[in-house]
């Protein structure tokens, strides 16, 4: 549905990452992310805000429940704290490479 039939401008390139549904059926909550990151978090989150009965509509009548859940979006951090802790690793292994290269040196 995001790629086909949301012409919302806002929602280019989002990722749905998880949802989960309460055991009364009242709320699911949507979690997105996007490729951009947290910049167009805000972006994101009231293009889907102001889509969200469309979608609610499309679903219920693609997903045959006795009531249908009320949808919340909720940004997904995920992403972007699994490009820090690759910086992280990263930058520690230049530094160890660093330190064994100066070491090394002073041995000679």
């Amino acid at each position: 549905m995001l790629l086909n039939e949301v012409t919302d401008p806002r929602l280019d390139g989002v990722t749905i990452t998880d949802v989960t549904v309460d055991r009364e059926l009242a709320y699911a909550k949507i979690y997105v992310s996007a490729i951009e990151g947290s910049s167009r978090k805000d972006e994101i989150l009231s293009g889907f805000a102001h889509a969200s009965g469309f979608l609610r509509y499309q679903l219920s009548q693609r997903i045959e429940l006795r009531t249908f859940p009320k949808l919340r979006f909720i940004w997904d951090p995920t992403a972007e704290r699994a490009e820090r802790i690759e910086q992280l690793i990263a930058s520690l292994s230049t530094s160890q490479s660093d330190s064994e290269e100066e070491s090394a040196s002073t041995d000679v």
